[in-house]
């Protein structure tokens, strides 16, 4: 059954389980306004107690190639990511258990949006990476406490200081994903996690992910409140715009300092 949804969310019901679709082509990059609807859409499953856990996905290729420098978006994101990241933060105050689909690339926020999720499945043709760096500035969404969270401060710093892209198999290896299947069978494997976890007690398993998660939210928040006041500085410098420019090009950035 298919439910009234925004038209980038799509979202619709299998018994217990929510699958929400982001379907923004050709890369489902975001901005303020998706990331609105993805909150809005996961707080109102929040109010639906026959929703016990919810399946992110992806209508495209890639499951979101991050934020879109170019053109318009880099008139917004790039200026001021403020309301970009208040609506991104709305995402850690969900209380279902989310399984992200990753079959495709997950880069930069993008990469921060599969981080939202308690699970990943995954495959070897799927791409992640922190490019933040890479691209001339710091890390955002809240990514500086996710990341570490998942695959230790080391393995963190590693994947943000080269911005490098890794499969899926290292994804699962270091932690990042938590399982590896083929690629036509992610979505399928997604949703048969989610209704393995909506098969156990609901109230049982929103206070014991609560739990787990205690303070999370607080500290991704506070994180990236910082992340935000950086970022602004390094959005108007020389650096970032090659590192964009470099990337639209397909090349190695030249970065100098400023």
């Amino acid at each position: 059954m298919t439910l009234a949804s925004p038209p980038e969310i799509r979202l619709s019901r299998d018994q217990h389980v929510a699958q929400i679709e982001i379907s923004r082509p050709p890369h489902n990059f975001v901005d303020a306004g998706l990331m609105g609807q993805l909150a809005e859409t996961l707080l109102r499953l929040d109010d639906d107690d026959t929703c016990r856990a919810v399946v992110l996905s992806s209508g495209v290729g890639a499951f979101c190639a991050g934020a879109d420098f170019s053109g318009a978006e880099q008139g917004s994101v790039s200026r001021d990511p403020s309301a970009f990241y208040a609506q991104a933060m709305k995402l850690y105050r969900s209380r279902k258990p989310i399984v992200a689909a990753v079959a495709g690339a997950a880069i930069g926020a993008g990469m921060g949006l599969a981080l939202v999720a308690d699970f990943r499945v995954t495959c070897r043709e799927a791409r992640f990476s922190a490019n933040f760096n890479r691209l001339g500035f710091h890390p955002g969404f809240g990514m500086s406490v996710t990341l570490p969270r998942l695959v230790g401060e080391q393995q963190a710093a590693l994947l943000f200081y080269t911005g490098r892209r890794i499969g899926g198999e290292e994804a699962v290896r270091i932690g990042l994903a938590d399982e590896l299947v083929a690629q036509g069978e992610v979505l399928p494997r997604a949703l048969a996690l989610a209704h393995e976890i909506a098969a156990s007690a609901p109230l049982a398993v929103e206070s014991t992910r609560e739990t787990l998660r205690l303070g999370l939210a607080d500290r991704v928040a506070e994180a990236n409140r910082r992340e935000l006041a950086i970022q602004r500085g390094q959005f108007a410098t020389a650096d970032f715009r090659e590192g964009v420019a470099a990337m639209a090009e397909r090349r190695t950035p030249v970065f100098r300092r400023c």
